[in-house]
């Protein structure tokens, strides 16, 4: 009853404007553009003004840290951590009272709930894992200048952040039977002859 279709429509329309505006911070002004103007101005070059188009570059570690990370991903990542903890409290409570039922079976009901959760906290725990590096990286630049961190591994952190996105659906289709089915359904209808 709480989840219409009406309000799914609303809550992923506000997901999706609050990750476009979040997303393109930098390009409305939360960038290091004025920065590398005053250092080639201070360099008192006369050369055309070129931007080397590497992250550390261009994105500004201000935004990427005190923005991005400790208001966008800490906190949701903290919160979902309490929130499967509390799920698998409340699961656990539910399968040792052992309580029956009078038609359903409390153990094959729990157990799938169980199960669900726990493809979900595999979601959540490969989230913090392809994430965190390219967060801890990215604290070490702005708290530790004089750090340097090999462009080789912020690079893999940034390839993890990417490879999030293709092992939600992976990951789904593996634990979970409806995504499954609908996924080969999918994958037959518009990918197999």
């Amino acid at each position: 009853s709480m989840v219409t279709p009406r309000r799914a429509a609303v809550a992923i329309a506000c997901c999706w404007i609050v990750s476009f505006l979040v997303g393109l911070t930098p390009m409305f002004g939360w960038n290091n553009l004025s920065k590398m103007r005053r250092t080639q101005e201070l360099n008192s070059s006369h050369t055309e003004f070129v931007i080397t188009c590497q992250f550390e570059t261009v994105i500004s570690m201000e935004y990427m840290v005190y923005f991005n990370f400790f208001v966008w991903v800490l906190p949701p990542l903290l919160l979902m951590l309490l929130i499967y903890l509390e799920v698998f409290n409340l699961i656990r409570k539910q399968l040792n009272k052992k309580v029956s039922s009078s038609s359903n079976d409390p153990q094959k009901y729990y157990g799938k709930e169980l199960k669900i959760a726990k493809s979900l906290a595999l979601v959540l725990f490969l989230f913090a894992l392809s994430w965190l590096p390219l967060h801890v990286l990215n604290c070490i630049t702005l708290f530790c200048p004089s750090c340097q961190t090999p462009h080789i591994l912020t690079y893999i952190a940034i390839f993890l952040t990417h490879g999030n996105s293709a092992m939600n659906p992976i990951v789904y289709a593996f634990r979970i039977k409806k995504f499954r089915t609908a996924f080969l359904q999918i994958w037959n209808q518009y990918f197999c002859c």
